[in-house]
């Protein structure tokens, strides 16, 4: 008879590295979604051609809405250093300033600039003085950074910007004028600073970062509100005038996985305390986020529990189709490890986790849920590969044979034509998946493959492939 260890730790996560390459979008890519989050900013990509088309290809469809971005092309002059880097970016930024006339001019440096060692960050600050308009450099190459993080450099290079005080009186007075007219009818107890800030517990100031649609913003203000926690402001805020107020000793919180810069800008430069806590992916994660932000502020949580469970009950239907199943994540937008987390809960199973870059201490929170999802679920760790190796990956795809393959545009296809199915991970980069309210849009996205290859089975699909094949 054999003894059982009952002492035996827990099996954990296990990591791995692979190639040290990033398989995923370029960087510059986060102009599509900031130039319209930010309304009164304006994007300068600085690269060659390449990057150009890059850019044409992935936001043409929007060229007729005369969007805030725009390409600034380095010709031979540029890189062979015969032309003034000075002088060629000020007339740019004349020609901006005089056609659109924005708040803030955000200066995104390309691979090239690497290169080439341009010094946008020493040339920056001596051209926002002579032109008056404020200049924000962040690099966003694809040498160093995976798809979403270009968003990340962008908003740590505006913690710094943002402002230590409240404005002035005069400054606010100007500030709040949309807000007065929004506010025109209205009694005047409903508009006063009692009437704004009933409700709210007393606790120290705090401000979320993470550029999500204003609906999410929105929302998720609003559950805070519900547990008397008041958000000082967001980062980034609709207009760059009005960045939160980020004094020393507030708190920090992100809401997306990818933003491991900006938690440490806060932290260093502004010397913020960042709120380590899951991210508000699916009513678990969303749950969990909240109840951690009031455990760090001394606020006892109320009602998280039913609030979830009514969420998991009008979730059942698309739950039930996955329940059971298998996904694989290849690696593309840093959100892998809450997504899978989420539907780990939904009844999935996950053998491997792709991931281009991790952030061990930012995403400790999440990776602690994690773990204990599995567990409660009873169900195998998932293996987490950073900068997976896409053939090596393929190979394990082969043998594992998983139901649901989450990955980039650029192996879905080929994935597809061998019988796997797959998901685009950028869609969930650019849907609303954040708090309990839009789970639902998470397995919309999930279960599409698996409810399209359902339609076509009824179609008699796969005998007609095969009556094909034999063709």
């Amino acid at each position: 008879m054999t003894a059982i260890d009952t002492t035996a730790p827990a099996p954990t996560l296990q990591f791995d590295c692979e190639t040290g390459n990033y398989h995923t979008f370029c960087p510059i890519s986060c102009v599509a979604w900031l130039y319209q989050k930010i309304e009164d900013s304006f994007f300068l990509v600085i690269g060659t051609k390449t990057c150009g088309y890059f850019l044409q290809n992935a936001m043409g469809v929007m060229i007729f809405a005369e969007p805030r971005y725009a390409m600034a092309e380095l010709e031979e002059g540029d890189i062979s250093a015969q032309l003034n880097d000075y002088e060629e970016l000020k007339r740019l930024c004349l020609g901006i300033k005089r056609d659109r006339n924005p708040s803030v001019i955000v200066w995104i440096g390309t691979c090239t600039t690497e290169i080439v060692k341009m010094d946008l960050e020493g040339i920056a600050p001596k051209l926002e003085a002579e032109i008056g308009i404020p200049i924000v450099v962040a690099r966003a190459n694809g040498l160093d950074y995976a798809f979403t993080q270009g968003e990340d450099m962008v908003l740590a290079s505006m913690v710094q910007r943002c402002p230590t005080q409240a404005a002035t009186p005069a400054d606010a007075q100007e500030r709040n004028a949309i807000q007065k007219l929004l506010d025109f009818g209205k009694k005047k107890d409903d508009t006063s600073d009692t009437a704004a800030n009933e409700g709210y517990r007393d606790h120290t100031p705090l401000v979320l970062f993470g550029s999500v649609p204003d609906p999410v913003v929105t929302q998720l203000t609003l559950e805070l509100k519900k547990q008397g926690v008041k958000v000082s402001g967001w980062l980034p805020a609709k207009r760059y005038t009005e960045l939160p107020v980020v004094e020393e000793g507030y708190y920090a919180v992100g809401v997306n996985p990818f933003l491991s810069r900006t938690a440490t800008a806060f932290m260093r430069r502004r010397k913020c305390k960042v709120i380590g806590a899951p991210f508000p992916i699916g009513p678990d994660g969303t749950r969990a986020w909240i109840e951690k932000i009031c455990s760090v502020l001394g606020i006892e949580p109320q009602g998280l529990g039913d609030r979830e469970a009514q969420i998991w009950d009008g979730l059942e239907d698309y739950v039930k189709l996955i329940r059971g199943k298998s996904v694989f994540f290849m690696g593309d937008n840093l959100l892998e490890i809450s997504l899978a987390r989420f539907l780990i809960r939904c009844g999935m199973t996950c053998p491997e986790i792709g991931i281009p870059y991790m952030d061990k201490r930012f995403q400790g929170a999440e990776l602690a849920l994690l773990e204990q999802t599995c567990q409660e679920m009873g169900v195998p760790l998932p293996k987490i590969v950073e900068k997976p190796d896409n053939y090596n990956q393929i190979q394990r795809i082969y043998d594992l044979k998983p139901d649901l393959v989450i990955t980039g545009m650029a192996h879905a296809n080929p994935l597809e034509a061998r019988g796997v199915s797959t998901k685009w991970s950028v869609e969930f980069t650019f849907a609303q998946i954040h708090g309990f309210g839009n789970a639902r849009d998470v397995l919309e996205l999930v279960t599409r493959p698996l409810r399209r290859n359902a339609a076509l089975d009824g179609l008699g699909w796969e005998r007609l492939v095969q009556e094909e094949a034999r063709v």
